[in-house]
């Protein structure tokens, strides 16, 4: 059910995360469920919303949540969010933390040591 909008692989020593559409209150708590099962034993993990379209509260505090355990396991993480686009703009009107938004996957691979 999750496939129309996540998908994963891996990015050097990162577990990847594809997030595209919408992303909202009608879908959050699934995306949630999948991205914690994949990413439970990751080492690091680059979540890239770039093909996100829409971005609610609900994906908003999915990604906080998600941010904030792999904080707790001491695991990095981080937000692939483009140039501009609904992710970033809604990230950035929440005051999202600036220092996991990246702009280039490559680059955000190469952070996280891959």
């Amino acid at each position: 059910m999750t496939d129309q909008w996540v998908s994963f692989s891996r990015r050097g020593v990162a577990d990847l995360v594809h997030l595209k559409g919408e992303i909202d209150l009608a879908n959050a708590n699934d995306i949630g469920r999948a991205i914690v099962a994949r990413t439970t034993s990751a080492s690091a993990v680059l979540i890239d919303l770039t093909a996100v379209s829409f971005l609610d509260s609900a994906g908003v505090r999915l990604l906080d949540f998600i941010v904030g355990d792999l904080d707790d396991r001491g695991k990095p993480i981080r937000l692939v969010v483009g140039e501009r686009g609904a992710a970033r703009m809604t990230l950035q009107l929440c005051a999202f933390r600036a220092d996991l938004l990246a702009t280039d996957l490559d680059r955000a691979a190469t952070e996280l040591g891959g």
